[in-house]
């Protein structure tokens, strides 16, 4: 019998890959629902599906990911194009990321692409050569209108520190564009589940070999029952934090239903401003078009992001250099671990999309029914093979 700890993606795809082969899996998960953070649900008053833990919208250029997923539910086309009322500009909605309208709009201007261009290239701090952090990264890129109206205040709230204090590697997940491209995402696979990501991954455990045990803890279960762990939860945790606690940010949403049909025009609103407490608002109708014809009213949900306490649910790992010490640790112990592998979010301590979750999962799995088909379950634990942690 296999153990799987956490019932989102990481998951579910392992125990999918394994029972297909005949191989008994147990997933376990301490939230009384499947999905981990990809959870979705309907919302009883409005009808409406809403990503219980904020907005996941499906993106990736692997065919491999895109066709796996599709057969065990829909995905239905959506582009994710995000607006942003910015610092100090009464209340003007922008396109985000920066492209061409958000720089014309800006700078009342009517540039071409390659006025665009050069003008951003001339008004970009020359003086940075090699950005050492989230601010210099920023000023290079834009200069320090479009940083300070953008991306300074939204960052503050979200990381809850000084951009100078953040990485600059963070910021090269920001395109700017100079084009009117506002596709959030460049990715050749783009959507949402027709029906949820809970029903994909509800129809991804739908075998008779897997059992699927809720509100369950890991350091409840007798792990002796089990030849091997897959284990997807926090790492710091499985070592009962013996070498410190990781730091994340969480996430608290404020709920409101409105009678009207649509509140905001659009899926989701950044807000740049420091003095807004919260970060963005998200109505969630908008990411599922081709349903709102059953749905009554609508649902917003108003975010806001703090350092992540005990009981709290995990969601950006912070990873400076404090953390990154640690979990630098916590890997070195994971090498200890016999017939355990660490995977996912949680259980490597990066921040991963849902595509790259779901590849490294098929990954794993393959790589451990390999093991598998070479010698059974007993030969590759008697062997002392262990598949890589890292």
């Amino acid at each position: 019998m296999i153990l799987i700890v956490g019932a989102g993606f990481s998951g579910a795809v392992i125990a999918e890959h394994l029972s297909r082969i005949g191989i008994k899996c147990t997933v376990i998960d301490k939230r009384k629902h499947i999905g981990g953070n990809c959870h979705t649900e309907r919302d009883t008053k409005t009808n409406v599906m809403v990503h219980r833990y904020g907005p996941h919208i499906f993106h990736t250029d692997s065919k491999k990911v895109w066709s796996y997923v599709n057969s065990f539910g829909k995905m239905m086309n959506y582009v994710n194009r995000v607006k942003s009322i910015a610092k100090g500009y009464k209340g003007v909605v922008y396109s985000m990321p920066i492209n061409l309208m958000t720089i014309n709009q800006f700078y009342g201007k009517n540039f071409s692409p390659d006025e665009a261009r050069k003008f951003i290239e001339e008004i970009s701090d020359k003086t940075i050569k090699n950005p050492i952090n989230f601010e210099e990264q920023a000023l290079k890129f834009v200069g320090k209108d479009l940083y300070n109206a953008f991306l300074k205040g939204y960052t503050e709230k979200q990381w809850g520190m000084n951009p100078k204090n953040i990485p600059a590697s963070v910021l090269k997940r920001l395109p700017v564009r100079f084009n009117f491209n506002d596709n959030y995402f460049f990715h050749k696979y783009q959507g949402i589940a027709k029906d949820g990501y809970t029903d994909i991954i509800k129809s991804i455990l739908n075998n008779p070999l897997i059992e699927v045990k809720l509100n369950t803890k890991f350091k409840d279960i007798n792990k002796e029952n089990y030849k091997y762990i897959f284990y997807s939860g926090p790492i710091d945790e499985f070592f009962n934090y013996k070498l410190g606690s990781l730091q994340y940010r969480t996430l608290d949403f404020k709920e409101s239903h409105h009678k009207c049909d649509d509140f905001q025009g659009t899926a989701v609103i950044n807000y740049g401003d420091k003095r807004v407490p919260y970060t963005r608002i998200s109505e969630h109708k908008h990411f599922a078009p081709w349903e709102t014809k059953n749905t009554k009213g609508t649902v917003t949900y108003t975010e806001y992001s703090r350092l992540c306490l005990k009981n709290d649910i995990e969601y950006y790992p912070i990873r400076l250099s404090k953390d990154q010490k640690i979990i630098n640790n916590y890997i070195e112990l994971t090498k200890k671990c016999k017939n355990v592998k660490f995977l996912g979010r949680l259980g490597t301590y990066r921040y991963l999309d849902m595509d790259v979750t779901i590849l490294e999962a098929m990954k794993v799995a393959e790589k451990f029914i390999k093991f598998y088909r070479e010698g059974g379950i007993k030969n590759v634990i008697s062997n002392n093979h262990k598949i890589s942690q890292y």
